[in-house]
């Protein structure tokens, strides 16, 4: 006896369109990263990819004056890193404009003399944390070595990404990845306001524990490197190492009161016035820099 097979219903009908549609919605599988393609990539969202870096904007890591043990100290765990060996994710902490960037960019830099091709720096913004598994995905697994960097990390009131920080800094089930580290700066200690920390103690029924997850994140990086304003003499040997490197030609006195001059127009001295003040010498001097 043969048996008829009933015609699709109104209701079937408009679920196949709908599946067909949300088919046609989905995202294609990532295609794989070219890693080949550059030592630098910025991890971008909505497509996920990791966009290649042609050149990297950074400082010779001879020229990052006053931050000798912060410089040494990172460098020796970049290096241990490219070599194969166990390293620990830092957090570069304090005031801004003295360094602390550059100075992830530069040990980068120097561990590619070593050893080159053998690390990639991955820069991921903050605003795209939530997306560092899927990140960590891709990773996992490669032959490769990878510096993940993010710049200018902190957390504000109600702000939920610091629980995708902890993928990479704990790892979860599956643990963090060998093959990955992360360096992120901030000019916050412990990643978040301390109004913030007092008044979250004062108003938790738990105050001991009201939040030791966020500020907790801190003690998650093995090395914490901390950056101070610099004197004035600091200031001034950061201008004559990169005239000096640049060929621009200007006396002791001269740069001593032009740079001081600067410093006060602008409120205050650091690497970044610094650099500020050498772009517009060479500027004047009709000297091209880089």
């Amino acid at each position: 006896m043969n048996r008829e097979v009933a015609a699709p219903t109104r209701e079937g009908r408009a679920l196949e369109r709908i599946a067909e549609a949300l088919e046609r919605m989905s995202p294609p599988p990532l295609p794989a990263p070219r890693f080949g393609a550059a030592d630098a990539f910025v991890w971008q969202v909505g497509p996920d990819r990791l966009e290649p870096v042609p050149r990297v904007a950074r400082v010779e890591i001879g020229l990052l004056v006053g931050i000798d043990r912060a410089r040494d100290t990172l460098l020796a765990n970049t290096l241990r890193f490219a070599r194969g060996f166990p390293a620990n994710n830092v957090l570069l902490w304090g005031a801004r404009g003295m360094g602390k960037s550059s100075l992830v960019k530069a040990a980068h830099a120097e561990a590619l003399r070593e050893m080159p091709g053998a690390v990639k720096l991955i820069e991921l913004h903050r605003e795209d944390l939530p997306s560092i598994g899927r990140l960590l995905g891709l990773l996992r697994g490669s032959s490769l070595r990878f510096l993940l960097f993010c710049d200018d990390l902190s957390f504000d009131k109600d702000d939920s990404h610091y629980k995708s920080l902890k993928a990479v800094l704990d790892g979860g089930i599956e643990g963090r990845p060998e093959n990955v580290v992360l360096y992120a700066t901030s000019n916050r200690r412990h990643l978040m306001p301390r109004d913030m920390i007092e008044n979250e103690r004062q108003t938790a029924v738990n105050p001991s524990e009201a939040v030791e997850e966020k500020v907790s994140l801190s003690d998650r990086f093995g090395l914490w490197l901390g950056f101070h304003a610099c004197g004035q003499d600091e200031f001034l040997a950061m201008i004559r190492g990169y005239c000096d490197a640049f060929g621009l030609a200007i006396s002791d006195e001269d740069l001593r009161a032009e740079a001081i001059e600067w410093s006060q127009t602008r409120g205050g001295r650091s690497g970044r016035v610094a650099w500020q003040y050498v772009i517009d010498l060479a500027g004047r001097r009709g000297v091209r820099l880089g």
